[in-house]
């Protein structure tokens, strides 16, 4: 199966158009249950087309319309407005996805990937109406553990990058999308071997300002009405700690929220690369059925 994209632009800051690429099967029916891929790429890189295209064709097949959105990237851009262009990718669908490409506003879930997966849990709280249903592959509830605002000891056995080499010095455009010639290739390396990511993508001092990240912690702000959740996540993940995973599924369960983790033993980060694995073959059918169960 091989479905073109319409694009849409759901957002102007300034010069930067954002965009919002739409999958559909033509013989659809309308209203159409809806899913919002979220990419990954450390909240630094990535974009909607960075969609694996076997997943893709997985969820058209199962008849979801599928949403792949953009959203501004960091450095260039904090946190907030990151989480700001969140709720209004979700406000945009509502508003303008029945109308424009025939979806059932009420019957939306949301899929991520590493930082993906961690706005998807974003979008669990901060996010009205809140989705129907999440799916966080390998993402992280809390952005300022010892992980992330600590050096990385995986990392920091890699070479150093200097802060010369990382880019943190370039400033760029606001950007939706990287480009060629951005000379951050090297940015999220240089902050994990410092723990400067959580400073980075947010201006404010995790050490110093802790309080300031508590609205972007998920693990933060669970509450009983936080929708039903899978998790997925590889036991020897060196990007973001499976724990993280671990963490927000006791949580969930402390206060009653609906909610599976799926470990993939021996798992590296992006465990679903190959998706001719017999393993993760069985990964996706329990992601398709629990989408079934929810917005179906």
């Amino acid at each position: 199966m091989s479905i073109e994209p319409v694009t849409y632009i759901y957002k102007i800051v300034g010069t930067c158009e954002i965009h919002a690429d739409v999958y559909r099967v033509a013989c659809t029916p309308e209203p159409s249950p809806t899913i919002v891929y979220i990419h990954g790429g450390c909240l630094i890189y990535g974009s909607r087309k960075d969609i694996n295209s076997k997943q893709l064709e997985l969820y058209l097949q199962s008849g979801y319309t599928v949403i792949a959105i953009d959203y501004r990237l960091a450095p260039e851009t904090k946190l907030p407005s990151i989480i700001e262009d969140l709720q209004d990718t979700f406000r945009w669908v509502r508003e303008n996805g029945p109308d424009s490409f025939g979806v059932d506003p009420d019957r939306v879930a949301v899929v991520g990937h590493s930082a993906g997966g961690y706005l998807a849990l974003m979008a669990g709280f901060a996010v009205e109406p809140r989705p129907r249903a999440l799916v966080s592959f390998y993402g992280y509830g809390d952005i300022i553990g010892d992980w992330y605002s600590k050096p990385d000891p995986f990392y920091r056995s890699m070479p150093i990058v200097s802060e010369k080499d990382s880019g943190i010095l370039v400033k760029g455009p606001i950007i939706s999308e990287p480009y060629k010639g951005r000379e951050k290739d090297l940015f999220y390396l240089y902050c994990r071997q410092r723990g400067l990511w959580p400073k980075e993508v947010s201006g404010h001092d995790p050490v110093t300002e802790s309080s300031f990240f508590k609205p972007y912690c998920p693990i933060q702000n669970i509450s009983g009405d936080y929708p039903p959740t899978l998790l997925l996540h590889g036991t020897e993940d060196t990007d973001v700690p499976y724990q993280q995973s671990q963490m927000m599924a006791k949580e969930l369960t402390r206060v009653a929220v609906e909610n599976e983790l799926i470990s993939i033993p021996d798992g590296c980060h992006v465990f679903d690369r190959d998706m001719d694995a017999h393993q993760v073959k069985d990964v996706f059918r329990t992601v398709l059925a629990f989408l079934k169960k929810h917005i179906r």
